[in-house]
C-alpha cells in the first residue's frame, strides 16, 4: 500500500510519470480498490466522534485516472454514452440493486443491499449497505454515504475532488435526508440526523440550533439525530435589511424508538416536509 500511495503521489506532482507503465498500473490500482470498496476515499473515526480520515492520495488517483483514460462509445441496450469512465459491473454478484436508468460509475463502490433507484453515483464514491438513493438523486465524486441511509428524491449530494486534501461531503449512517435538499462543500451530516425538505448545505451555510434558550451557529455540520428544516435570519446591506437562508435545528430524533418510526415521528413531531 505504501509503494502504491508512493507512486500516485509522485505521478501526481509529475504527470509526465503516466508514460510509464508501472505508474499508470497504480492509477488501475487505486481504482479497481475504490471500486471493489477494499480503498476508500475517507474512513470514520475508530471511537466516538473524531474526524474523518481523508486519504489524498486516492483522490489524486482519480484525478490521474481522467488523464489516462481515453474517450470511448459505451452502449447499454438503447442507450449509447460517450466517455472516459466506465460503469460498474456484476451488481448481481456485489448484491447490489440498480433500478434502471441508475447510474454508478467505476470507481464508485456500493455496499451489498444498496439500492441505486433511477440515480447517479460518481467515481469515488461510497455508498453503504441498506441505503436507498431514490429517483433522481446524485451521489458526488468521492462522497460518502453511511449505512441505512435514505436520499429521497432528487437529493443533490455534492462531489469534493479539489484540493485532495479537503473533506468530501459525509453522511453518516441512519440519517434521512428530504427531497431536494443539497449537501455540498465537505459538509458532515451525523448518526441519524434528519434533513427536511429543500434543506441547503454548504460550508458557509450557518446552521442554528434553536433548541435551546439562546440560539447556537454551526457551519459545515450537523449533529448525530438532529432535525432539520430550510430557514432565513434578517441581513443588513447597503440596499437595506434582507433575509438570507440559513438552516434551523429546531428538534433530536427520539432515541426510544427504532429508526424507521423515529424518522417519522421526527417528521410528524415537528412538521417537517419530505
Amino acid at each position: 500500500m505504501s509503494e502504491l500511495r508512493d507512486r500516485i503521489v509522485e505521478a501526481f506532482e509529475d504527470r509526465e510519470k503516466l508514460k510509464q507503465p508501472a505508474y499508470r498500473a497504480a492509477v488501475e490500482e487505486a481504482i479497481a480498490g475504490l471500486d471493489d470498496g477494499t480503498l476508500r476515499i475517507a474512513e470514520p473515526p475508530a471511537e466516538g466522534d473524531g474526524d474523518w480520515i481523508v486519504h489524498a492520495w486516492l483522490k489524486q488517483a482519480v484525478l490521474l485516472y481522467f488523464a489516462v483514460r481515453g474517450m470511448e462509445r459505451m452502449v447499454v441496450g438503447p442507450l449509447e454514452f460517450y466517455d472516459k469512465i466506465p460503469l460498474k459491473k456484476h451488481l448481481d454478484r456485489q448484491g447490489v440493486r440498480v433500478v434502471p436508468p441508475g447510474v454508478a460509475r467505476y470507481g464508485s463502490h456500493l455496499e451489498p443491499t444498496a439500492i441505486l433507484m433511477p440515480g447517479y453515483v460518481n467515481i469515488g464514491a461510497r455508498v453503504g449497505a441498506g441505503t436507498m438513493v431514490d429517483t433522481w438523486a446524485t451521489v458526488g465524486s468521492c462522497a460518502q454515504i453511511g449505512k441505512h441511509v435514505h436520499l429521497s428524491g432528487g437529493v443533490g449530494i455534492g462531489g469534493v475532488l479539489e484540493p485532495p486534501g479537503a473533506r468530501p461531503v459525509i453522511v453518516e449512517d441512519g440519517a434521512f435526508v428530504g427531497s431536494r435538499a443539497i449537501v455540498v462543500e465537505g459538509v458532515r451530516v451525523g448518526r441519524e440526523a434528519v434533513l427536511g425538505a429543500n434543506v441547503v448545505l454548504t460550508a458557509s451555510t450557518v446552521i442554528v440550533d434553536v433548541r435551546g434558550s439562546e440560539p447556537v451557529e454551526l457551519r459545515g455540520y450537523v449533529p448525530p439525530r438532529a432535525v432539520v428544516i430550510p430557514g432565513t435570519r434578517p441581513k443588513k446591506f447597503p440596499a437595506g435589511e434582507f433575509h438570507v437562508p440559513c438552516a434551523l435545528i429546531i428538534g433530536e430524533r427520539k432515541p426510544s424508538t427504532d429508526q424507521k418510526t423515529s424518522l417519522n415521528e421526527a417528521l410528524r413531531d415537528f412538521g417537517v416536509a419530505v
